[in-house]
């Protein structure tokens, strides 16, 4: 669930904001400030936050991983 949810802010992150979610995170890859990243960039980390939204919003609950119950008999 917190995964889900981390996913989420993620993927609306980068689809309202691409400019400043790439922008932070080359801040923090590179020393200089002389690095610009190409502007199709920008359009990638938005189809990017598109399909993780579309992943999470598809994907069922039923999904192995998720919740794990398990039963003991004696």
């Amino acid at each position: 669930m917190l995964l889900r949810t981390f996913l989420a802010l993620v993927g609306l992150a980068e689809l309202l904001a691409p400019r400043r979610f790439v922008d932070f995170w080359m801040r923090l890859a590179t020393k200089s400030d002389d690095v610009e990243p190409r502007r199709w960039v920008y359009t990638v980390a938005r189809l990017e936050g598109l399909v993780i939204l579309l992943w999470l919003l598809t994907r069922g609950d039923d999904e192995p991983g998720e919740a794990v119950a398990v039963t003991a008999e004696t």
